[in-house]
């Protein structure tokens, strides 16, 4: 049970490529009573063309993409809220968990052909699915320290939003 004074999470929400982020995260954030940013909005124009060209993304390029979702999470830290970030090895988080403690993730997960499957089908997005093989050999899943929970992505999203939502309210209340 929470107390009247409890804080809601800040849920990253992090995945390779085509494992629903931009779709899930909202829907999350509706269930779970908070706003809802795509991070991919936060990325710069030079990282977009990259990432266009087929060209993956280093350290140094997510940097800054990261320092403004951390930025983002830190400003919703007393009332909540959800956002999208690959937020795929553990430094990245790490990254996040020190600019704004208390953040959660929700790592949406599936298995290889199903995501190449869904990515081949989106339409309009600057991810070229090519990339997707960058973003499985650099993932590092979450590890036991780590607070956030796990959701295969494979039932749909409407289903994986309502076990991810579950999920994320089962977790320990954050005390402002």
């Amino acid at each position: 049970m929470s107390s009247p004074h409890a804080v809601p999470h800040v849920v990253v929400v992090m995945g390779v490529a085509g494992t629903g982020k931009s779709t899930i995260g909202p829907l999350v954030a509706e269930a779970l009573g908070v706003p809802y940013a795509e991070g991919d909005d936060l990325h710069s124009a030079g990282n977009i063309a990259k990432m266009s060209a087929g060209i993956p993304l280093d350290d140094a390029d997510r940097a800054p993409w990261l320092d403004a979702v951390a930025g983002w999470a830190r400003g919703r830290a007393d009332r909540g809220g959800v956002i999208s970030c690959s937020a795929l090895k553990r430094a990245y988080r790490d990254r996040l968990r020190a600019a704004a403690p208390g953040i959660v993730f929700l790592h949406l997960t599936g298995d290889r052909p199903l995501i190449a499957r869904r990515m081949s089908a989106r339409e309009g997005h600057f991810m070229a699915s090519r990339l997707l093989d960058s973003q499985f050999a650099i993932l590092e899943p979450l590890q036991a320290d780590e607070t956030g929970v796990t959701v295969d992505v494979a039932p749909g999203p409407e289903a994986v939003a309502e076990r991810a939502a579950a999920a994320l309210r089962r977790l320990p209340a954050r005390r402002p």
